[in-house]
């Protein structure tokens, strides 16, 4: 670190004159330490903000009717337990345990599913996913199916909570 080299004068004095020389190589290695903190640490870019000019809520909203979805423009998915998939083109009188029809996520399987669907729909255009995970089902399995609606290039999907004449089917299924 630091060392005492001690000289003699050139002259008439006998007096030691000591010399400290500090070696600045460990100071390097800090200073560097100390740059890298810093840019790990600081904001190289200040992050923009854009304003909105969005319009006022209107105060008296008239609520506009949803279309019903057509069974055959839509497809159901059940999320079930150990990694189990049910799905069906069904009405609430036409379900039951014989086609309630099961795959998982192996493969391409729901992929293959879904386009099937999508070219037997009527309305291509009002085509919709709907997943309906149980309280059995993992969050793995909802990235899941969602990854192959992505892959499948469907937009129109929505999460809902499966409905008590769905559940009764699956859980007879799953008995």
């Amino acid at each position: 670190m630091a060392e005492v080299i001690a000289q003699e004068k050139q002259g008439g004095s006998k007096q030691r004159k000591k010399m400290i020389r500090v070696d600045m190589t460990p100071m390097v290695d800090l200073g560097f330490l100390l740059i890298t903190f810093f840019m790990f640490t600081t904001n190289f870019t200040k992050p923009n903000v854009m304003d909105l000019g969005l319009p006022a809520k209107d105060p008296n909203p008239i609520p506009k009717p949803t279309p019903p979805i057509d069974v055959n423009n839509q497809i159901t998915f059940i999320l079930g337990k150990d990694n189990r998939v049910f799905y069906h083109q069904k009405t609430k009188e036409d379900l039951n345990k014989s086609n309630l029809k099961k795959t998982d996520f192996s493969g391409i399987n729901i992929t293959k599913i879904i386009s099937e669907a999508y070219n037997k729909a009527p309305k291509k255009e009002n085509f919709t996913i709907i997943i309906e995970p149980t309280d059995d089902a993992n969050y793995k399995n909802f990235v899941d199916i969602l990854d192959n609606i992505a892959i499948s290039k469907k937009e129109r999907y929505g999460v809902t909570d499966i409905k008590p004449w769905e559940k009764k089917v699956y859980e007879e299924l799953t008995k």
